[in-house]
């Protein structure tokens, strides 16, 4: 159940990487290797499910260029992952980040909960239906299996897609078969960095992440965790040190920015994790492809169609849904998490500042739900 737990949070970092790597011409060596060696550390140290992802704000503006007034390059990418890192280790040090935590009511934190684990479902449904086919009948060997100890849902998922991916596109095999595999060594990928690039990644890319890091990777994950495993808590402060440092560490050798989220613990746990084993899985397999496959990613992601993928996230989102819904909250607690779930589908900064202000606006007597 580990190995099947293990590949839960495909649904996020596959499209990710990918995009990365193709829109962005990102090295996937480097990648996939601070992906793996940031996740076997992670499991040692957490000893939960505990998960390790792309950075989602950063990812989604670098990979669509989105800031038309500037070209943001892979050293930009690079230049967020230090500048995050160095904001997050600050944070954890001082003990700012177990403080800001304590500001953000909890109804609040359970409203981005929701609201994630809602936008992951609505994105796994729309992934399924770019191939129906293969997504309904993805999600119904899930459905049947998802509680298998013996034919674990998600092994059966990934040697359906494969099959799948290899129906829709036979030259697939070929491609396969002509993999060549040798081995890489690390390289130092800070040299090519300009004070234009600092400039664009703290401005386009860093300061857009930070709210979003705060509320899911911080604070979201630390509820979500403690919440599975009461006898593993974790705090705010070792949250965010631990982000800090990854992603101080990561670019040295062209990784991106990552974090702790908590739709990926709940892909984790869905499919069968609880240790921190799963983990160390993952990160073992992402560093043998990085120092021996890194130049076949693209192929061999190939093997993982979006509609499969579609059923991981949605399975994650209902996970995480389920989990946040609290029935012992009063009216004005469930307000609020409500209207924190419906801006968190949008965008999880916003939803977090609406969090803050509408809890005020109850306390004060300003507001009625």
């Amino acid at each position: 159940m580990e190995w099947a737990g293990a590949f839960g949070d495909l649904g996020t970092l596959v499209p990710f990487v990918a995009a990365y790597v193709i829109l962005l011409d990102m090295n996937p060596f480097g990648i996939l290797l601070a992906f793996g060696v940031t996740m076997i550390v992670t499991g040692l140290h957490y000893r939960t499910p505990f998960p390790v992802q792309p950075m989602k704000a950063i990812a989604a503006v670098a990979t669509t260029q989105a800031a038309q007034s500037i070209v943001l390059t892979p050293a930009a990418v690079w230049s967020a992952g230090l500048l995050t890192g160095a904001v997050w280790l600050i944070l954890g040090l001082t003990g700012l980040a177990r403080t800001l935590s304590r500001i953000v009511p909890r109804a609040a934190v359970q409203g981005i909960v929701l609201g994630l684990g809602l936008s992951f479902m609505l994105n796994g449904v729309e992934m399924i239906a770019s191939g129906w086919l293969v997504g309904t009948i993805a999600l119904g060997l899930t459905l049947v299996l998802v509680d298998n100890r013996r034919f674990p849902a998600m092994i059966v998922l990934l040697v359906f897609g494969a099959a799948a991916a290899l129906v829709q596109e036979p030259a697939l095999l070929d491609e396969l078969a002509a993999l060549e595999f040798g081995l890489q060594r690390p390289e130092f990928a800070l040299g090519a960095i300009s004070w234009s690039d600092v400039l664009a990644g703290a401005v386009f890319l860093a300061l857009p992440q930070l709210p979003l890091t705060l509320g899911n990777a911080i604070i979201a994950i630390t509820e979500e965790n403690n919440r599975l495993f009461p006898d593993r808590r974790v705090s705010e402060k070792r949250v965010a040190v631990s982000t800090g440092v990854m992603n101080l560490a990561a670019p040295f050798v062209g990784g991106v920015p990552m974090c702790h989220g908590a739709g990926g613990m709940a892909g984790h746990v869905r499919f069968g994790a609880r240790t921190g084993g799963a983990l160390l899985i993952l990160g073992a397999i992402l560093v043998l492809l990085a120092l021996f496959a890194s130049g076949s990613v693209r192929t061999l992601f190939r093997m993982f169609p979006d509609p499969v993928l579609g059923v991981i996230l949605l399975m994650a989102g209902l996970q995480l849904a389920t989990g946040a819904w609290d029935r012992a909250l009063e009216k004005e607690q469930r307000f609020v998490q409500v209207l924190v779930a419906g801006f968190t589908v949008w965008n999880v900064g916003i939803a977090f500042v609406v969090g803050l202000a509408v809890d005020q606006l109850l306390r004060r007597g300003w507001v009625k739900p």
